[in-house]
């Protein structure tokens, strides 16, 4: 989950399990890439 961070076309994918997206299932992962476009500042990420 991202503060401080303005989550262009991803939005989806920050935030919990069976509400915005699936649960990751054990032994498995999950990437996500995105660009930050024009954005400086200090941003925090916790899961």
């Amino acid at each position: 989950h991202w503060h401080g961070f303005f989550q262009r076309d991803s939005n989806w994918a920050d935030g919990p399990s069976f509400i915005t997206q699936c649960p990751i299932r054990q032994q498995k992962t999950f990437v996500q890439t995105f660009t930050p476009v024009g954005q400086t500042g200090t941003f925090w990420y916790h899961s």
